[in-house]
């Protein structure tokens, strides 16, 4: 996550006319699929939010809403309600989506413990949703709520995005090969701090969630990514980028091995869109910088994406 600089949205968005412009025309030769972003996200306001998404030269976004606020164990009682970050729900993202056809397209969520859960992530896939997610609950990855979720996606053919934290989001990362397995037309998108640090090998204490030592290839992660074919990554927040910056060696190497199954997101609630507190344009930058080559980078920032969420 990344702050915001000191102005006002008047002092912003007049301010970067002429850098939105710049950077439509140069992304109109490049387009850039932003599989992560959220509405309201640390109550940033909706304009700023398209401004932001333009100034990182982003052609198409993918709204994840938060689920109905709820005050049960699967949101620690409410405290990790919007995400954990303000976020707005899927009547925002829907609406965003509508405003800004070909521009936005929004996901549907639900806290999967709800009694309706099922029934107002199905409202929205009906309505166009393209993915489910964020799931970001406090719940085990392989429960029964959470299995009704997968179900539905199947049924849906869309994809599930999960947010894995040790201890706080999704429990029991070493138990989802079963559900990869059981569920093999499902296709699953892996993020968070749990998601990546465990691309290496050697990292055996779960509660360091930014682990910052050079990396040995074959954690588990990595090898989901090798071994199944429903399972996918998302590169976004600190985490993602992370990934690469602690060990650029190896994610040179990482990023060619999986270039058909990494998507770029920014879950970035900074307000400019560039510079160095912009981690979503950080992390566009690490991917051209480590990619390999021309086409292995174009995957990652827009073909998979395209392929995926039938964009």
């Amino acid at each position: 996550m990344c702050s915001a600089k000191n102005l006002s949205r008047r002092e912003f968005l007049a301010g970067t006319g002429a850098l939105l412009l710049g950077n439509a025309i140069g992304a109109a030769a490049e387009p850039i699929i932003d599989i992560h972003q959220h509405v309201h996200y640390a109550a940033r306001p909706d304009d700023v939010l398209v401004a932001h998404q333009r100034a990182m030269g982003i052609t198409h976004t993918i709204l994840l809403p938060a689920g109905t606020p709820a005050f049960g164990t699967s949101t620690h009682q409410g405290k990790t309600n919007g995400l954990q970050a303000q976020c707005a729900g899927n009547e925002a993202c829907y609406n965003i989506a509508k405003q800004y056809p070909g521009e936005f397209t929004f996901g549907s969520n639900e806290v999967p413990d709800l009694p309706d859960a099922v029934q107002e992530i199905e409202k929205y896939l009906k309505m166009g949703a393209r993915v489910i997610g964020e799931l970001k609950f406090g719940v085990d990855c392989d429960s029964k709520e959470m299995q009704q979720v997968y179900q539905l996606a199947e049924e849906h053919n869309v994809p599930v995005l999960m947010h894995w934290q040790f201890q706080m989001f999704n429990y029991n990362f070493e138990r989802f090969p079963k559900m990869l397995e059981k569920y093999p037309k499902v296709n699953f998108i892996g993020h968070a701090q749990t998601w990546w640090a465990n691309i290496d090998k050697n990292h055996s204490d779960q509660s360091i969630l930014y682990p910052k030592n050079k990396v040995m290839p074959g954690g588990l992660t990595d090898r989901l990514l090798s071994d199944y074919p429903n399972m996918f990554g998302d590169m976004s927040a600190g985490s993602g980028l992370l990934s690469m910056t602690r060990d650029e060696d190896h994610a040179r190497a990482f990023l060619a091995r999986h270039q058909d199954k990494l998507l770029y997101g920014s879950d970035c609630d900074d307000h400019i869109g560039s510079g160095e507190k912009c981690q979503g344009a950080q992390t566009i930058a690490e991917i051209r910088k480590l990619a390999g080559s021309k086409e292995i980078e174009r995957k990652i920032l827009y073909g998979n994406a395209k392929k995926l969420f039938k964009i």
